[in-house]
């Protein structure tokens, strides 16, 4: 019998995705992944949004690279998404895994519920984990309403990871919550108040431990703040929406809002993309697809979009490894 040899073949992200990933939604990633190198290589700037569990499906181990390589150049992302990287920063190894989710009785999530235990699809996060952010950020809070002073949610969490002596449970260099203070990266919050510790600050000022909840700058403030920052450059600048959604609703809406009711001739988006499971036709999808978004004003006929219907947390690491 005749040995055959194989010649074992390693191939980067990049070129796997370019040998085998050619039609349908892998030809998406394929062509989304080749136009957003090149919008990137020619000076364009890149915004992230974040929507669902992203940051509990440890999304950082791929995004953090991407951000300290200055491929990401803003976020956007949900209060669930910001609070979450930093519970899991400092308290992931306390989290459950629970892989038969999909075989839970209600039942079942009433004893995590009973331990204490709150369930995002196949992981369970203790309570405590809140409790331990929430010392710290309390005196952050405190010291904020002495001062008269109001900051939004991020740079709260950016203080606490740069100057707040905390313990890190996992490695800082796998989270991109950590790179983003690190580069003190622009973060856009909207809707934090739905969040756990947005409960939390709701609940100090019920009990009132704090006078009110202005030390947090909300929604509208962030708008305001996302158009300085759309603004302050003029390098074209694009979008990659990660799930439908607020985080991504509210980030590109910042055109329209600069064209059509400041009445400034701001620039369209230049680049789109978007990752989604979600149809717009059963009113399961927030937002708008994008050729709809043309005539909303947010992007143009010839601004290059890519709709990427398929898994982000399968999607996204993939199409941010490709970049380097």
């Amino acid at each position: 019998m005749s040995l055959v040899s194989f010649r074992v073949i390693r191939l980067s992200i990049r070129d796997f995705i370019e040998e085998h990933y050619l039609h349908f939604n892998a030809g998406e990633l394929a062509r989304c992944s080749s136009s957003l190198r090149g919008f990137l290589d020619e000076g364009g700037r890149l915004m992230v949004t974040l929507a669902g569990a992203m940051s509990t499906a440890e999304i950082g181990r791929s995004l953090a690279p991407a951000i300290r390589t200055q491929k990401v150049h803003a976020i956007c992302c949900t209060g669930a998404n910001l609070e979450e990287e930093l519970f899991g920063l400092i308290s992931r190894s306390s989290y459950e895994g629970i892989s038969n989710w999909r075989d839970l009785s209600p039942h079942d999530d009433a004893s995590l519920r009973d331990r204490g235990m709150n369930r995002i699809t196949d992981v369970a996060i203790p309570e405590e984990v809140f409790r331990d952010v929430e010392g710290p950020l309390m005196a952050l809070w405190q010291d904020a309403e002495a001062a008269g002073d109001s900051r939004f949610p991020h740079e709260y969490l950016y203080d606490l990871l740069l100057h707040g002596g905390l313990e890190f449970d996992s490695a800082p260099e796998k989270s991109w919550l950590m790179a983003a203070a690190d580069a003190n990266l622009p973060i856009f919050t909207p809707g934090w108040e739905d969040s756990t510790l947005g409960s939390i600050l709701a609940a100090r000022v019920l009990d009132r431990s704090l006078k009110d909840a202005s030390i947090v700058k909300g929604g509208l403030e962030a708008m305001q703040s996302l158009a300085d920052w759309y603004r302050e450059d003029d390098s074209p600048t694009g979008i990659l929406q990660v799930g439908g959604g607020i985080s991504g609703d509210f980030a590109i809406s910042v055109v329209p809002m600069l064209r059509q009711d400041v009445g400034i001739d701001a620039p369209l988006w230049s680049w789109f993309a978007q990752i989604s499971e979600s149809s717009a036709s059963y009113g399961g999808y927030s937002g708008a697809p994008p050729n709809e978004k043309i005539s909303w004003e947010k992007i143009g006929v010839e601004t290059p979009r890519f709709v990427i219907e398929s898994d982000a947390t399968i999607v996204l690491p993939l199409l941010l490894a490709s970049l380097n």
